[in-house]
């Protein structure tokens, strides 16, 4: 069966511009405190739970699968790019790097402890977002940490809102729209954080994080 063309479209763009994409990337990456505060969050979390291991979903050039390793985790980078993936292999060789997709990923039931996909939803169109929870919800275990990082937006009436982007086409979601269907696929919001808009990050949009655990069979 042939794959979504959302995802042939995210990995042939950032394929395009990996070496691009990868030098951004060098020259932001730890400036976001709040950011750096929500990995601070989900390791903390992620290490309580059994199994400890991670993964984080669309690691790009696997920066943030380092720096959760250099927390002390179990970490595994998962990305659709090949030439991504060929870019963290050089940077990080003791990091495991893996391809895949969010819609299907090579690991067994309750194999993870968490689960983090910062800013790996936004090409995902919102009526395929229940595959993607559905997913991340099979591979973590009982209580499994799930933290999301994606663009915002404040209008209830709508999960996504397309906005043009470099790379592939890409959405901003209703936080409060976005907790909602992860409920509806068995998780529990622990905390949540918006960063206002600011045209030095994040495209100048709001930036939403979530933080989620998987409920258990006595909380289904």
């Amino acid at each position: 069966m042939s794959e979504p063309e959302f995802l042939s479209t995210t990995r042939t763009g950032y394929d395009k511009m990996a070496e691009e994409y990868h030098d951004l990337v060098r020259e932001t990456w730890g400036e976001n405190l709040f950011d750096l505060a929500m990995l601070e969050v989900f390791a903390g979390l992620a290490r309580a739970v059994d199994p400890p291991a991670v993964a984080d979903i669309g690691c790009g050039p696997g920066h943030v699968t380092a720096h959760l390793r250099g927390l002390g985790l179990d970490a595994v980078g998962i990305d659709l790019s090949p030439e991504l993936l060929a870019i963290a292999r050089r940077e990080y060789p003791g990091t495991a790097f893996v391809e895949g997709s969010m819609t299907a990923l090579d690991l067994a039931d309750a194999s993870l402890g968490g689960v983090l996909a910062r800013w790996s939803i936004i090409h995902t169109p919102p009526e395929r977002l229940p595959e993607v929870f559905a997913e991340f919800h099979r591979v973590l275990a009982p209580d499994g940490v799930l933290v999301l990082g994606f663009f915002a937006h404040t209008d209830d009436t709508r999960l996504g809102w397309k906005f043009d982007h470099a790379v592939a086409p890409a959405w901003r979601h209703s936080t409060n729209r976005l907790a909602g269907v992860l409920r509806e696929h068995g998780f529990r919001e622990k905390a949540r954080l918006i960063e206002s808009a600011s045209p030095h990050s994040t495209r100048g949009f709001e930036a939403g994080h979530l933080i989620l655990r998987k409920r258990g069979a006595e909380e289904a």
